[in-house]
């Protein structure tokens, strides 16, 4: 078991819709934060949230290494290591590779991957030597089940769920835990991603959409536990199970969901 309570906890992208709700459910378990995001407006509001038990909040853009470099620095600084580090910053963008600009994916892939495994690099050598820690990652849905238009998301998301259970194993017996994490859609601004190539804008019907409150309180049920594995909310955990036992059914799925994200679109507008 991860007790929550005393811990220092570092949460990326503290400043969005999975990240704010971090910030209060962790701290309410009994912990300080150490919070960044990619600008300081992003991170003022729920540096608040964070109150007296914020031992720092860090504007800087993990998209690059000078980024991670500056998170780094700040805690070495402060002669912490944190015992849990959350890779929760990410960011989507929806359509063809050949549609979507190279600048964009690769940033996509920096954040959502390159940015996890540099900052884990940092930290767990402290980690180790304590003998305790646990690094979670907020992978997705889109990190077992590949989805049309997703390609770059998918990629970076598959990657992340291989890092995380990689490194689980190399870890057994240090006292270092990794949590990975699969939501489907959640209500965060990962919705409004950009989106390119498509005649008509896609939309996630609203069934499909999970609210951030609710994953975060299982991301934690999930690291008091030690679990490798999170399927945060039900059509998670559903479409886990057909991409297991049912793969021929995922690409019939997916077909509806988009005939689906266009009629919500045009029902929205």
């Amino acid at each position: 078991m991860t007790d929550i309570a005393n811990t220092i906890v570092l949460v990326t992208g503290a400043g969005g819709g999975f990240g704010r709700h971090m910030v209060r459910q962790f701290r309410a378990a009994g912990a300080k934060l150490i919070l960044t995001d990619v600008t300081d407006g992003a991170l003022r509001a729920v540096s608040d949230d964070a109150g007296d038990d914020l031992v720092a909040a860090i504007a800087t853009d993990l998209a690059t290494e000078e980024g991670c470099a500056a998170v780094a620095e700040v805690c070495r600084s402060r002669n912490v290591v944190p015992d849990i580090l959350v890779n929760n910053a990410g960011i989507g963008v929806a359509g063809r590779l050949d549609h979507v600009p190279r600048d964009s994916w690769e940033t996509l892939m920096q954040l959502n991957l390159l940015a996890p495994m540099r900052l884990s690099s940092v930290f767990l050598p402290g980690m180790i030597e304590r003998g305790s820690g646990h690094i979670v990652n907020i992978s997705s849905l889109a990190g077992w089940v590949g989805a049309k238009g997703l390609s770059s998301y998918c990629a970076s998301k598959y990657g992340l769920r291989g890092f995380g259970v990689s490194l689980a194993g190399d870890l057994e017996g240090t006292g270092v835990h990794v949590t990975n994490v699969y939501p489907c859609f959640s209500r965060t601004a990962i919705l409004d991603s950009p989106q390119y190539g498509y005649e008509e804008r896609r939309t996630v019907p609203e069934y499909l959409i999970s609210e951030p409150s609710d994953v975060v309180a299982r991301i934690i049920k999930g690291v008091r536990g030690n679990k490798l594995h999170v399927f945060p909310d039900k059509h998670a955990r559903l479409m886990h199970y057909i991409s297991r036992f049912a793969p021929w059914l995922v690409p019939v799925l997916d077909r509806r969901m988009q005939n689906e994200s266009i009629e919500a679109a045009r029902t929205a507008n």
